[in-house]
């Protein structure tokens, strides 16, 4: 069976990391979303994918080429004037014979396992088209609702704005007969009717997935979607080919790869994650649930707690980087301090996003830094602060300097 991912998502609220990547491309537990969509693909027997590309989709392409490097062929479809899930679906049409049936994923949504393992016994057992659904967290206003009778789907609403609601969602991944093209055009390139075209014949059941799921919205879900991943690992994993000094400490499931230096003193707790050719500098402490991208560079003394690196970035010396999200290239100067709470220490933290006030929900939270930011040494950085790719802060000096 073939699969078909769709990567055009803007992102809007997912700045600043969707200004520069596709949301599918967003990084946690040391992997994009995408590549981890794609590796559990392969592991159902899939071997030929198309991806959709949107905004910024040369990215896919520089990451995953023909789809070698994870074990797939894939080719590449660009939708012209990014326009909807629909029209996403239809400009792949050709890349699938009539009379077949496919999976169509997806590529931003993250899963706690493989949820297409499950999708295609349902497929085995009803012989018809699958979709998968899942109990969301609130609000599940902004998911399509899902109402059902046993397994089968009665009626789908998208993203529903009155009461009354279904308890199930759709959750990103579904399996339909290469029919659903025609459908789609006989229904106006509309996705909600041509559901219920579905849903009515030849029917349309659910895979019902009750283990973690998560749609990464907004800056903080990268945070979340990063624990739910790694709470799922069980052993530590360290490449034959990193370098630990003997005086490391080390405990709990922490993956480290080639090519990574961990020097002596530094203190790794797990879960973590240290990628291929990244640089632990000697008494760093990197605490649980954070996960450092490839060729990051941690200087001497650095504690890192509950935050992404998504790589080729430098944390200077005694910084402390804590419930953030740093993107690619970014270079933190020694001394730095991200705060990560209010003062009374109960408030939930407030950010703005593309000049709209939005409520974490959290207590417990920090900076969201975009690709190439630089950062001077002996800053502080208030929690909630959004720093746009390609921004600059300059050092904070009290004496001295150019007059």
């Amino acid at each position: 069976m073939k699969a078909l991912v769709l990567t055009g998502g803007a992102g809007r609220t997912l700045v600043p990391f969707s200004s520069t990547r596709p949301k599918a491309m967003t990084v946690v537990a040391g992997g994009s979303l995408l590549r981890r969509t794609l590796t559990h693909l392969r592991e159902v027997g899939v071997t030929d994918v198309t991806v959709v590309l949107g905004q910024n989709g040369e990215k896919v392409r520089q990451a995953f080429g023909d789809g070698s490097s994870v074990g797939l062929n894939i080719a590449y479809v660009t939708q012209d004037r990014p326009s909807g899930i629909a029209d996403a679906v239809l400009a792949a049409r050709s890349r699938f014979i009539p009379g077949e049936y496919f999976i169509l994923a997806y590529g931003d949504v993250v899963t706690s396992g493989n949820p297409f393992h499950q999708a295609l016994q349902s497929f085995n057992s009803f012989k018809g088209p699958i979709a998968g659904v899942c109990l969301p967290g609130p609000p599940t206003g902004r998911y399509g609702n899902v109402y059902l009778r046993g397994t089968r789907i009665t009626k789908i609403v998208e993203k529903p704005t009155t009461g009354g609601m279904g308890n199930y969602v759709l959750a990103g991944w579904f399996v339909l007969p290469t029919e659903s093209f025609t459908w789609l055009d006989q229904c106006g390139a509309n996705m909600e009717r041509m559901f219920d075209r579905l849903v009515e014949s030849p029917s349309l059941h659910a895979s019902i997935w009750e283990e973690g799921w998560m749609d990464v919205e907004f800056p903080w879900d990268v945070l979340a979607a990063n624990r739910m991943v790694m709470d799922t690992w069980e052993e530590a994993r360290i490449s034959k080919n990193a370098v630990v000094d003997s005086a490391v400490t080390i405990s709990g499931p922490v993956r480290i790869e080639a090519g990574s230096v961990i020097k002596s003193g530094a203190v790794l707790a797990g879960p973590c994650y240290i990628g291929r050719d990244c640089y632990v500098g000697n008494n760093v402490l990197v605490r649980s649930y954070s996960s450092l991208g490839p060729a990051s560079l941690i200087g001497y003394g650095v504690e890192l707690k509950n935050c992404v690196l998504f790589g080729n970035s430098k944390v200077g010396r005694l910084s402390f980087v804590g419930d953030s999200v740093i993107g690619e290239n970014v270079d933190i100067g020694s001394g730095t301090m991200t705060i990560n709470e209010s003062m009374d220490r109960s408030t939930s933290i407030q950010i703005d996003i593309r000049g709209q006030n939005h409520d974490s929900g959290l207590t417990k939270l920090g900076a969201f830094i975009g690709d190439d930011v630089k950062i001077g040494a002996g800053n502080t950085i208030a929690a909630g602060t959004v720093l746009a790719e390609g921004s600059s802060v300059p050092h904070h000096a009290t004496v001295g300097g150019r007059k």
